[in-house]
């Protein structure tokens, strides 16, 4: 390397998963990461994976916030960045209102982005009370127990069954606490506004009957944001993870890349 290049700080980066999933779902963008010299944490939430022994009736949008927040100020995390996928969206965001300080990038995959008082199931485009009633009434149908949603099939996910991650994901699945779905977000200090951001939309499938393509607009239309689209499926981290890992290294600066992104997935952005 040449002795006027800067070579890269080592940072630190948290990798929150969504709904179902538990911290293993980041392990190739992980590998990928930490081949670039920095450290990746990837913590399960409490009541999936390896925690589904905690799942219980009280695990609550908060307490998964609250469970992050303590991740990252215990081991004396800063100048993370922090990402999220999917329902990460609204516990990374979460953590942002209250972490801003130890924050330099938050990065949203394909993710969920509430404003306060908002929940997974009313946050994005405006819709008619009846409709968030359904969508709360088929939820309920997933957790007949009235504590944990059965996880949706990989296919629904955008890892159809004939891909050679279907089986494995499938078997990795657990079920979701209700709760955090719908229980509204409290956000005293503006969630993620002020932190330099990222949002990046799969779109190959998008995923149906969502919120995120409403999001995704707001964000590719709006300077405060950085913008990308990957030309795979929702679970870009597991069908994607090349891009991204870039995507994410990308928030750094004077970084040097990794290889070039595989070729079944395609990158646009505007930063």
């Amino acid at each position: 390397m040449p002795a006027d290049v800067a070579v890269p700080a080592s940072r630190d980066f948290v990798l929150v998963h969504g709904a179902w999933h538990g911290g293993w779902c980041w392990d190739p963008v992980r590998e990928r990461i930490e081949a670039a010299r920095h450290r990746v944490h990837a913590p399960t939430l409490p009541g999936l994976a390896e925690r589904a022994s905690e799942l219980d009736a009280d695990i609550s949008l908060a307490g998964h916030i609250a469970d992050l927040a303590r991740y990252i100020t215990d081991r004396d995390l800063s100048d993370i960045v922090l990402a999220g996928h999917s329902y990460g969206g609204m516990v990374i965001t979460g953590v942002a209102d209250r972490l801003k300080d130890r924050i330099a990038h938050i990065l949203y995959l394909d993710a969920a982005l509430p404003r306060d008082g908002e929940s997974m199931i009313t946050y994005g485009a405006p819709r008619p009370p009846e409709a968030i009633a359904a969508t709360e009434a088929g939820l309920r149908r997933l957790a007949p127990d009235g504590i944990a949603m059965a996880a949706f099939p990989p296919a629904m996910l955008g890892i159809p069954e004939d891909h050679p991650l279907h089986d494995w994901v499938a078997e990795r699945l657990t079920p979701h606490p209700l709760r955090t779905w719908l229980d509204p977000i409290r956000l005293e200090h503006g969630g993620a506004d002020g932190i330099p951001r990222t949002y990046v939309h799969c779109t190959d499938p998008a995923m149906a009957q969502t919120q995120f393509p409403y999001i995704a607009q707001m964000a590719a239309s709006d300077p405060t944001w950085s913008y990308a689209e990957l030309a795979t499926g929702h679970e870009a981290m597991l069908t994607a993870p090349d891009d991204v890992a870039r995507l994410l290294l990308d928030t750094l600066p004077r970084l040097s890349h990794l290889p070039p992104a595989h070729p079944a997935s395609h990158v646009q952005e505007h930063m």
